[in-house]
């Protein structure tokens, strides 16, 4: 059974300011470096095959410095690229509500197309990695469309995802299974 463990990217200064990422490419903050370390070092503890990231400088530093301690091949997928949002990236929470109030961002991503580039990425980790140990870093909206995709019931999966947290999934009968969702027990910010 193909298992993967979705890692979000480590905090970036814009993540700090609460500015709209999407395909921005921002790079982690010593906060989100610390935070990398982090799930490296938690990681370390289970055998992995292969590290895949998204392309962006946020996500593709996570993964860099996860694999300083798994020594496994580095893959980059850009199906996992973060949504784009168009004409709302860059803006903080309170602009994009005076902006956008009913949050249709002019010139964003298309939703039709950006699921499909997400399950197009599940079947090609599914297809290349079956039955293999997979690391995957990627971002915020990524991570809750995929869940949104994945689950077959109302989950409570809206709360904000954590720079750095862990979720995982596994292939079970034919379909995607949700196994954990924005750990964050890894993490000494939390571990209080």
């Amino acid at each position: 059974m193909t298992t993967i463990y979705i890692i979000r990217h480590g905090e970036t200064d814009w993540n700090a300011a609460g500015r709209l990422q999407g395909r921005v490419d921002i790079p982690l903050n010593n906060r989100g470096i610390g935070q990398a370390k982090e799930c490296r070092d938690y990681l370390t503890q289970f055998d992995w095959d292969v590290v895949i990231s998204s392309p962006l400088k946020r996500a593709r530093q996570t993964a860099e410095i996860i694999n300083e301690a798994l020594q496994l091949p580095l893959v980059l997928m850009e199906e996992f690229q973060e949504k784009f949002f168009g004409d709302a990236e860059g803006m903080t929470s309170e602009e994009r509500k005076v902006i956008f109030p009913n949050r249709s961002y002019t010139n964003q991503e298309n939703s039709t197309d950006f699921h499909n580039r997400l399950l197009a990425g599940l079947t090609r980790i599914n297809e290349k990695f079956a039955g293999k140990r997979v690391v995957l870093v990627a971002h915020g909206a990524v991570i809750h469309e995929l869940f949104d995709l994945l689950s077959e019931e109302a989950l409570e999966l809206h709360t904000p995802l954590l720079n750095a947290c862990m979720n995982h999934i596994q292939y079970e009968q034919d379909k995607w299974v949700i196994k954990d969702f924005n750990i964050i027990s890894h993490l000494s910010e939390f571990a209080k």
